[in-house]
């Protein structure tokens, strides 16, 4: 069976839950409103049809600038200049924000010295970079019979790295490995 109606509803809720831009030119259908010049000067209270009229004149758009107010605010003013300005200023933000990521480092319970300074210096670096690392101890076979072996490893590492990063997540042990989250301080 097919009914029509239901998917034609469906798609005016996606279409109702997708974000709009701000209403220009002819969208706007709310009459009067208060005008904005393109120089920031107050022009009153106008008719749609009147400001349109202006900003035609002037070779600019009409944006809502402010719906919910009553009249609702209109500027006049370059809408592709205004997207590009906006566009710019989110790139800008997008690349002064820094990611922290989580790094993993991972041992094994009967590690080496010169292994075990190696994966800690590369801890460090990580952490130095402003990254969470994640020291992950393995276990092998029967070495899961001694827990304490691995926690000793751990416990290492954590005073290796005391001067630049603090415990997030204290060891804890899942199934056959055992973790622990460090932060740079």
């Amino acid at each position: 069976m097919f009914f029509p109606f239901v998917r034609s509803r469906r798609i005016q809720e996606a279409a109702a839950a997708k974000p709009r831009g701000p209403r220009i030119n002819r969208q706007i259908r709310i009459s009067p409103v208060r005008v904005i010049g393109a120089d920031g000067s107050q022009l009153g209270v106008l008719e749609v049809d009147v400001a349109l009229k202006m900003a035609d004149e002037a070779g600019l758009d009409l944006v809502e600038v402010a719906p919910m107010a009553r009249p609702p605010v209109v500027r006049i003013m370059d809408y592709g200049k205004y997207k590009f300005e906006m566009a710019k200023q989110a790139r800008q933000a997008k690349k002064k924000q820094h990611v922290i990521q989580l790094k993993e480092v991972k041992y094994r319970p009967g590690i080496e010295k010169h292994d075990f300074d190696t994966k800690t210096n590369a801890a460090r670096r990580f952490i130095e970079d402003g990254n969470k690392v994640k020291v992950t101890l393995m276990f092998r076979g029967r070495q899961i019979a001694h827990p304490e072996l691995g926690m000793a490893v751990v416990e290492r590492v954590a005073q290796a790295l005391v001067d630049v990063a603090k415990i997030e997540t204290a060891a804890k042990l899942e199934g056959k490995a055992l973790t622990m989250i460090l932060t740079p301080k």
